[in-house]
């Protein structure tokens, strides 16, 4: 008799001692999940911070092209305009049609090229800017919780 009830204690207490360790508190929990968002944002955070440093290390070598570009456009566009004014004092002659011609289709590319350098270059700046946007929202999201 004292066997057995010695035995049912220790059932007891091994299964209160199971089912005590098993209970975890929702606090604990939900600063678990808390910090795990918080680890998320940082990471994201990173990223963009990452890809706008590319970005602007870009920005520089496209205001360069678009420089470039306008520069050589503009020479062609003043060639072309020269070209055209010496085809106007001899309209029949076939060289100069084949030169201002040529010289046109050249303006017509260096034209082209500038415009294709000017739109990447805003495109990269709206890049920039949104990243920006997303790099604040992200930080405005960890100010309150750290």
């Amino acid at each position: 008799m004292k066997m057995q009830w010695i035995v049912n204690t220790l059932g007891i207490m091994l299964i209160s001692l199971s089912l005590s360790a098993q209970v975890v508190s929702k606090d604990s929990l939900n600063t678990l999940q808390q910090q795990k968002e918080s680890l998320e944002i940082s990471k994201k955070l990173n990223e963009r911070k990452i890809e706008l440093a590319k970005l602007e290390n870009q920005l520089a070598e496209a205001t360069n092209e678009v420089s470039k570009t306008a520069e050589q456009a503009q020479k062609s566009a003043d060639e072309n305009g020269k070209q055209a004014a010496n085809l106007a004092n001899d309209a029949q002659d076939r060289k100069l049609a084949k030169r201002a011609r040529q010289s046109a289709n050249e303006a017509e590319r260096d034209a082209k090229r500038a415009r294709k350098a000017s739109d990447n270059l805003e495109g990269l700046k709206k890049d920039i800017e949104s990243l920006r946007s997303k790099i604040a929202d992200d930080e405005a999201k960890l100010a309150p919780k750290n």
